[in-house]
């Protein structure tokens, strides 16, 4: 061993627990303070206790609580965006595609797909300034926002039969 490069050893160090509770060991330091120990702790006491050290729980519902305005706030935005009564502009349409819908009274969502399911897509392309190209790119748009159009199928979620399993054979 090198001399004078080990630390003081101490065979009398004084361990101090936060509940009061104090015991000697030996250590390379005079006094240990600990939060818990074997008097305090729940797995040895039995008693269920929340040890907050520097507000952890606190901090973690604070957390908990952003995280459901956040899913709150994103649920609303979605019930927005397939609501009948979104504008026509809000959508990604081209300007004079608008232009000519707004002009025909349909300002809202609801206004178009109540005209296509009552007088169907020749309706909208009886508008002047109004083709099919316009149609096809208003139909996507709707069906990209949520929205179901008449004449539409509502899709199936297809059911795919499970493999049984193969049994084994004996030899």
């Amino acid at each position: 061993m090198k001399e004078e490069i080990h630390p003081e050893y101490h065979t009398e160090a004084r361990v101090i627990c936060a509940c009061g509770n104090t015991w000697t060991v030996g250590a390379t330091v005079e006094e240990i303070r600990t939060d818990i120990c074997s008097e305090c702790h729940p797995f040895f006491t039995g008693e269920q206790r929340i040890v907050d050290s520097g507000g952890q729980v606190e901090r973690f519902m604070k957390k908990l609580e952003r995280r459901r305005k956040l899913i709150a706030e994103r649920e609303a935005q979605s019930a927005r965006q397939t609501s009948p009564d979104l504008s026509i502009m809000e959508l990604d349409l081209r300007t004079r595609a608008q232009k000519v819908l707004i002009g025909g009274g349909l300002e809202t969502v609801g206004d178009v797909l109540e005209v296509l399911e009552e007088e169907g897509d020749e309706a909208l392309i009886n508008l002047k300034g109004f083709g099919l190209k316009s149609l096809a790119d208003l139909k996507k748009l709707l069906r990209a926002q949520g929205f179901e159009l008449p004449g539409d199928e509502p899709e199936e979620e297809s059911e795919t039969p499970e493999e049984e399993p193969e049994e084994e054979t004996e030899a």
